[in-house]
Formats: structure tokens, C-alpha cells, sequence
């Protein structure tokens, strides 16, 4: 897995990355009421919006922390927004996209890194 400052999280299986927001960022937003997700078949490049986190807090945007093209969106997040907050690292990911620079990925923290970067928050 592998991490952004902007707190997403990106966890590539062959060509794929399956991309969500970090327990921390979960933390953060309290209680996720709704979530937009990106239309399957749209093409991004690392930075570019890729979905709407609403919570009781606040609106968030999620960045795409990799260009590519999505090829899932997680669907169940409609009916269950809150999984997001209950399951952000596993069950409450966003999106999936087909790398188009699978380079892309080593320019993310690792896991120990991102634990570093917490720490100056």
C-alpha cells in the first residue's frame, strides 16, 4: 500500500490501483454521509479530482493519487456511506483505475513514510 500527504491511499494489483482515503483522513471527516464517485470509463491524471466525501463536518475532495483511466467504482458506498469511516483501508475504497504509468505509484509513501509524515501533523 502506499500512501499521498493528501491522505488517499493506492493498493496496485498488476496494472490496477484500487484507491481510497486513509484511516487517518477517515478520522478527520467524523461521520461519512455521502460519497460521489467517478464515472466508470473517465480518464485522470494523478491530481485531478476523483470523487466527494461528505460528512457531518464537512465536503472533501479525493484526489486521484495516479493517472489512469477508472474501471470500478464502488457502488455499495451509495447505500452505505458510512463504510467509509468504518472500513477506510479495506471495504471503503473508492475507485479502481487501470495505470497508465505504473512508474506513478513509486513517487507514493510507503507505509513507513506515511507514519512519519502523520507525526509532523
Amino acid at each position: 500500500m502506499r500512501f499521498t500527504k493528501d491522505h488517499e491511499w493506492v493498493q496496485v494489483e498488476n496494472d490496477t490501483a484500487t484507491v481510497g482515503i486513509t484511516a487517518y483522513a477517515a478520522e478527520q471527516l467524523g461521520d461519512v454521509v455521502f460519497v460521489e464517485l467517478p464515472e466508470v470509463g473517465k480518464t485522470l491524471k494523478a491530481g485531478d479530482n476523483l470523487a466527494v466525501v461528505e460528512s457531518v463536518k464537512a465536503a472533501s475532495d479525493v484526489y486521484a493519487p495516479v493517472s489512469g483511466e477508472v474501471t470500478e467504482a464502488n457502488g455499495a458506498l451509495g447505500d452505505a456511506p458510512e463504510t467509509v469511516g468504518e472500513a477506510p483501508e479495506s471495504a471503503g475504497w473508492f475507485a479502481k483505475i487501470k495505470l497508465a504509468d505504473p512508474a506513478e505509484t513509486e513517487k507514493l509513501m510507503d507505509k513507513a513514510a506515511y507514519e512519519s509524515f502523520l507525526q509532523t501533523l
